[in-house]
């Protein structure tokens, strides 16, 4: 699998960290629920995974890994 560039992955997990803060904070804000989904999607698309929480973790795993992968 082609892995995407960590900082890539880095700024689109901080973007939905960000936007899932915000939710929480206004769960009812359409916009605000708008754009955490579409960071989700985002995430989704980059780490090669159908639910956001699991992009998420992946993403999380993925920029603790040390190792470089060939």
């Amino acid at each position: 699998m082609l892995l995407p560039a960590k900082a890539e992955v880095a700024r689109h997990l901080e973007r939905y960290r960000a936007w899932e803060r915000l939710l929480l904070a206004a769960p009812a804000d359409q916009v605000v629920r708008g754009n955490f989904e579409n960071t989700g999607y985002t995430l989704c698309v980059l780490m090669g995974k159908r639910c956001a929480r699991e992009a998420a973790d992946a993403a999380e795993h993925y920029l603790r890994d040390v190792r470089t992968r060939i």
